[in-house]
């Protein structure tokens, strides 16, 4: 037997499969379930405007933070493991979350989760390498980002229903048999799997980033949320930024010891690739926060036709991602990336006819068939892109990092919005209609920084 045949984990790859996909898919039902319930949580607790938003940031930002942390951790102590903690983390705190009796309460278990999808996300994708090898594995990693495309799909249908029909706490029970059939299955079937020497465990850099994302966070939140930059939150972003200084300074000292080896950033493709993911996700993100909140505080929707109301997107996506993907490499990624965030900001432009009157088909139908057109120009040639920028070595964090830069990019949006989320009535439709052109300036921008920095990046196969 080869050494490389001998190292391979002993396991139940299908089982391994099956484990990763309920695992991950807690990130993917929080992420796109939370949106549709937001009303009704605020109503709930009475909360403000930049509660509201902390609601979703308090999850986004240790997301952000710690996900590269999290595989590295996964790569020292093993991945199983991690998968298990991390999965063990988001269930526990989804109970909290579903009988917190405090704003607070709520906003430390949103944390928690966080803190669980950066364990548990990094390394299902991980454990399902270490499984599997050649075409399977690629099968297994499209089934991977499939079933969770899927569970995207549908999370907003059920937990506009759940909201609707029994309450907003019922959308985190949800989470709770996904985590214990994925704790089960690991334990049972999945082996472990490890490379210590790859490990960054790089506790400084995340310590730092988590501060500094989060001294932002707060200091955007507060000057959307009223209008103003108030002495706090000028402090606040001055702390922010010598803590982000304070992370590329621990950064650069590592070399390449550290969770993020600035050397990646040498070369103009990947710089540019990263630029254009926080620009793109950033505006996206902004848009599916804004556009059911708006629904359902001034269209009169209820949080399930809410929810039914964005269905065409991961129609769309899993429909045309394919093909764009093919496409992509034939003619390469640029064009594919230069056109796609300009069909988004089309979408988002036709977004700006949302109001209270407007019917669906009119409004939020074309606008949202849109935007998902042009995420299905731009998502596979991304990924592709992302890992063909930086050498072998590195291809693993260069597509944790830019997961962290996609999160990162609809943390700084949701921290932003205040400003819409305060108002009510016509003032909330204008201030979604100013939001939603400044998304669209962002997603054309995102086109130009592809147009200009992207002539030479290569794709990679999976």
């Amino acid at each position: 037997m080869s050494g490389r045949a001998a190292a391979r984990p002993r396991g139940h790859p299908r089982w391994t499969l099956v484990t990763c996909v309920f695992a991950s898919s807690l990130s993917f039902v929080d992420g796109s379930v939370l949106n549709v319930a937001l009303p009704a949580i605020r109503a709930g607790y009475g909360a403000g405007p930049e509660q509201v938003q902390w609601v979703v940031n308090a999850y986004l930002l240790p997301l952000s933070a710690l996900l590269l942390l999290g595989g590295a951790l996964g790569d020292h102590y093993g991945r199983r493991r991690l998968l298990v903690i991390g999965t063990s983390l988001f269930g526990a705190a989804s109970l909290l979350c579903a009988l917190a009796p405090s704003l607070n309460l709520l906003l430390a278990a949103r944390a928690i989760q966080g803190t669980g999808a950066a364990l548990l996300l990094p390394n299902s994708l991980a454990l399902l390498n270490a499984s599997f090898s050649g075409e399977e594995r690629g099968r297994a990693v499209g089934i991977w980002a499939a079933a969770g495309a899927g569970a995207a799909a549908i999370a907003p249908l059920i937990g506009g229903w759940l909201v609707q029909n029994v309450g907003w706490p019922a959308i985190f029970y949800i989470n709770l048999p996904l985590a214990v059939a994925a704790i089960l299955l690991a334990i049972r079937f999945v082996a472990e799997s490890r490379d210590a020497g790859a490990g960054r465990t790089d506790y400084a850099g995340a310590l730092l980033a988590t501060g500094g994302l989060g001294a932002l966070t707060y200091a955007l939140t507060l000057w959307s949320a009223y209008g103003m930059l108030s002495a706090a939150a000028i402090t606040t972003i001055i702390a922010g930024v010598l803590l982000i200084a304070g992370f590329l300074w621990v950064e650069h000292r590592r070399g390449t010891a550290a969770m993020m080896p600035l050397a990646m950033f040498t070369g103009r493709c990947f710089s540019g690739l990263n630029l254009f993911t926080f620009l793109l996700y950033g505006a996206f993100g902004a848009a599916m926060l804004l556009i059911p909140y708006v629904l359902i505080e001034s269209a009169g929707y209820s949080p399930f036709e809410a929810g039914l109301a964005l269905l065409p997107l991961p129609i769309v996506l899993a429909i045309a991602s394919p093909p764009m993907g093919a496409l992509a490499a034939r003619t390469g990624p640029r064009w594919p990336l230069t056109l796609g965030p300009l069909v988004v900001a089309a979408g988002m432009v036709l977004a700006r006819r949302i109001d209270g009157e407007i019917s669906y088909w009119t409004g939020p139908f074309p606008s949202v068939v849109v935007m998902a057109a042009g995420m299905a120009l731009a998502v596979a040639p991304l990924t592709s892109s992302v890992l063909g920028s930086v050498d072998e070595k590195h291809v693993a964090m260069a597509s944790g990092f830019n997961s962290a830069v996609a999160r990162t990019g609809g943390l700084i949006a949701t921290a932003l919005l205040g400003a819409v989320l305060a108002k009510k009535g016509a003032a909330m439709i204008a201030g979604f209609h100013d939001a939603m052109l400044a998304s669209a300036i962002a997603a054309a921008i995102a086109s130009l920084v592809a147009f200009l920095m992207l002539g030479t990046v290569k794709m990679r196969k999976a």
